[in-house]
């Protein structure tokens, strides 16, 4: 095109951006450069008039990672509409930023005066759900209502997904017993998982089959919400059957996550022999989850060698994950076997790994406060370790056992 010395345009552009947002290097690099000729050109002076063209590079930056340049895009468009809003938002979802996601969607009401969408409103909730934003999950479910938007399944599918994270189960049934809803297999799949990830797994089960007597045919993310639900509850054998009538009766194919939820399944119950002989016999390569779920059975059930051998073939998978490094060498440390810890730890300096810290975070009065493993970066981390010491205590001496002899963890 370019060769016959014609022009792009910001249609062009943005119909070749999206094929640079798989999130490798030269597909980022790429983006980079249309983004280049877009300023070259000025052609980013039609962002007040094509809002399209931003949005497609938002979402270009978002999808390879680089969620801050995306932002830049953002703020000096001239002109925003609430789908520039919106792409901004995925974007900061996207990349795990969800308590900015929120912020972002406060702003777009404050700011620039525009009133959420049903796309928008679908966009945002699941940062509720992985922020543990119940208050604000319930605040859009009733601006959706006052709005009288809750009638598209697609939004009440994201506040059933959004309440179940959040722990409000009654809610989420309300939502998915409420009106007259038309279900479509993920209304289905969202209620069931919501019930498997708080170990309701009669609640499940019950749920599957009524889906099954309305004629509805299940998939495959319906299967692993429902084993997760068993699994989640012990319900093995109930479980298992479920495994054997997908096959045989829906002729579904197991999957990597129809498996790992078997071994899962099999492993929490302490059937660690059936749960190796399963993932040698299944259907599919066993990849990182399947070896994962085996790795937490053998952990809770204190099977030293099947952690060490699962470890073994989760190293193998991800030769450039840390985490596997820095379980298997302190599984080592537990058993004082030190040489092998060295070996471990010489290999991921080779490989130039390191393990971040761990983290946890708690919401105060909207206000999110990390902390990570030995962290004394808190201005009142004196104090912290203090009130630590004594639940401590307080744990002693309410006869909680204590395993006072420490692992050697390898951090960065």
């Amino acid at each position: 095109m370019q060769f016959h010395g014609m022009q792009l345009d910001g249609f062009t552009v943005s119909s070749l951006l999206p094929l640079s947002s798989g999130g490798c290097t030269w597909g980022c690099n790429y983006g980079r450069e249309l983004h280049c000729y877009t300023l070259k050109n000025e052609l980013d002076s039609c962002f007040g008039s094509d809002v399209h063209l931003g949005c497609c590079l938002i979402d270009m930056y978002s999808k390879s990672g680089k969620v801050s340049t995306g932002r830049n895009v953002f703020d000096r468009m001239g002109s925003r509409n609430v789908y520039a809003w919106t792409a901004m938002i995925n974007g900061y979802i996207e990349n795990g930023d969800f308590e900015e996601a929120l912020v972002l969607f406060q702003e777009m009401q404050l700011k620039d005066g525009i009133e959420p969408n049903k796309v928008s409103l679908v966009s945002v909730l699941p940062a509720c759900g992985s922020y543990a934003g119940l208050r604000a999950g319930k605040q859009i479910h009733g601006y959706a209502t006052r709005k009288e938007l809750t009638c598209d399944v697609a939004l009440r599918n994201a506040l059933i997904d959004m309440y179940s994270k959040c722990g409000s189960l009654n809610s989420a049934r309300q939502v998915f017993d409420g009106g007259s809803f038309g279900k479509d297999a993920i209304s289905w799949s969202s209620m069931i998982f919501g019930y498997g990830l708080h170990g309701k797994g009669e609640e499940a089960i019950s749920l599957y089959n009524q889906m099954l007597l309305l004629g509805n045919k299940p998939d495959m993310i319906t299967v692993v919400g429902v084993l997760s639900a068993c699994c989640r509850s012990g319900l093995v054998n109930e479980g298992l059957s479920l495994y054997n009538t997908i096959k045989n009766e829906y002729g579904i194919k197991p999957t990597v996550e129809i498996c790992a939820c078997v071994v899962d399944m099999l492993g929490r119950s302490g059937q660690l022999d059936q749960a190796l002989d399963f993932i040698r016999t299944m259907p599919v390569e066993p990849g990182p989850s399947v070896w994962g779920a085996l790795v937490n059975a053998s952990v809770m059930h204190g099977n030293i060698e099947m952690q060490e051998l699962a470890h073994r073939f989760l190293i193998h998978l991800e030769p450039k994950n840390p985490s596997n490094y820095v379980s298997l060498s302190n599984l080592h440390a537990s058993s004082k076997r030190w040489d092998a810890v060295a070996g471990l730890r010489k290999m991921m300096k080779e490989k130039g790994l390191k393990k971040a810290p761990g983290c946890s975070w708690i919401n105060i009065n909207g206000k999110t406060h990390c902390f990570y493993v030995a962290d004394k970066a808190h201005p009142h981390s004196t104090l912290i370790y203090e009130i630590l010491d004594g639940l401590i205590l307080i744990m002693k001496g309410a006869g909680y056992p204590i395993d006072s002899e420490e692992l050697i963890p390898i951090t960065s």
